[in-house]
């Protein structure tokens, strides 16, 4: 499958007069037919709106909207062939499960028996062989999220749409569910444009993430690429749990912060001298007993003296902070069988093959 599935040429939007401020500001992007898309980003940041105006729920105040190569600006919802599976499943409750699954086919004109066929053909895609009769209130929560894309799929649309589909889910359905979405879009090859604000859902589902910052795009690419080369002080922090450090990158292809000095590592772009912001995320620290460390005077680059002011036990990890000269650090630890105490010393050691540098700037990004 080739093609462009969705694509934006600099479209705007703003509510109200031309004096009311544009909550999406000049956006561009194209989603490859067949792939998934995920619009990232902070409360108010324009996501959902970006999503209402795929769906022709919200019209653009400027720019163009193409869905399979067709200019759809103007046109309505009805008429975009685009499925919208929104945040509250919005089923009907006095309906059976096949009765939610056929409406849509029902008011669109088509025969009882291609709806019936095609309903029953959609709930076996999402494994729910056999629930033709229940009600909406009989279903569990991750059921429930499968009748209303049953519902979106027996369409056939273009594009699937998905609004925070797993907000309402606990955090073990929610997992299962982000699983299940992923390997229908890969079996049947959807395009799929999801939003979310949780960043390890976007992470997980994606073929390519968009975050947006304030109504513009602060930067897109692979789930890898933005948790690893973030381009913004803004994405670092928001992929993930990044501290943010002062950090002075030097000649030679080294990068200072407090005492340390670390090589930049090699196969990626880095800014020239001056001052920056170095990402570094829980992760990537290596933490070690202070009575079993190197000594002071002898201990290898990226090692940072510390105290233990905090621990928690997860099972598979820990979770520490270490007070440090660059202050309170943030670690996850996979030395799960480790012992530690608050108020021990510690060690932590950091790769230089782990860290993303960015601009101090704002308005710079490194690519």
């Amino acid at each position: 499958m080739t093609g462009i599935g969705i694509e934006f040429r600099g479209v705007s939007k703003r509510y109200g007069g031309a004096a009311s401020p544009l909550v999406v500001k000049g956006v561009d992007f194209q989603v490859p037919k067949g792939s998934l898309l995920t619009i990232l980003g902070p409360s108010g940041c324009g996501k959902t709106t970006t999503l209402r105006m795929i769906a022709g729920l919200e019209s653009p105040s400027g720019g163009q909207i193409l869905i399979d190569g067709v200019d759809v600006t103007t046109l309505g919802p009805a008429e975009r062939n685009v499925s919208m599976v929104f945040q509250s499943y919005a089923l009907f409750p006095h309906m059976s499960v096949i009765e939610n699954v056929s409406y849509g086919l029902k008011v669109s004109g088509v025969s009882a028996a291609e709806t019936a066929q095609r309903a029953r053909v959609a709930l076996e895609s999402v494994g729910l062989v056999g629930f033709d009769t229940r009600s909406p209130s009989e279903l569990s929560g991750g059921q429930q999220q499968r009748v209303a894309v049953a519902r979106s799929l027996v369409l056939e649309p273009s594009v699937l749409l998905f609004d925070e589909p797993l907000s309402n889910l606990d955090a073990r359905l929610r997992r299962s569910m982000r699983e299940e979405i992923r390997a229908l879009q890969q079996r049947l090859r959807l395009t799929v444009a999801y939003v979310t604000h949780d960043q390890s859902e976007a992470l997980a589902v994606s073929d390519q993430i968009i975050v947006m910052d304030a109504g513009r795009i602060a930067q897109s690419g692979t789930p890898q690429q933005l948790y690893e080369q973030p381009g913004s002080a803004f994405v670092a922090g928001f992929m993930g749990e990044a501290l943010l450090f002062d950090a002075q990158v030097l000649a030679g292809g080294t990068v200072q912060v407090g005492s340390l000095r670390l090589p930049l590592p090699e196969g990626r772009e880095w800014p020239p001298a001056g001052p920056v912001k170095l990402a570094v995320r829980p992760e990537a620290w290596h933490i070690m007993p202070g009575s079993v460390a190197p000594g002071a005077e002898s201990h290898p680059a990226g090692c940072l003296p510390g105290r233990l002011l905090k621990q928690a036990y997860l099972g598979h990890s820990h979770e520490l902070t270490v007070a440090t000269d660059l202050g309170d650090i943030f670690v996850v630890s996979p030395q799960a069988h480790q012992r530690w105490e608050v108020g021990q010393p510690v060690w932590l050691q950091l790769s230089a093959q782990r860290i993303s540098v960015v601009p101090a700037s704002p308005q710079a990004l490194v690519r």
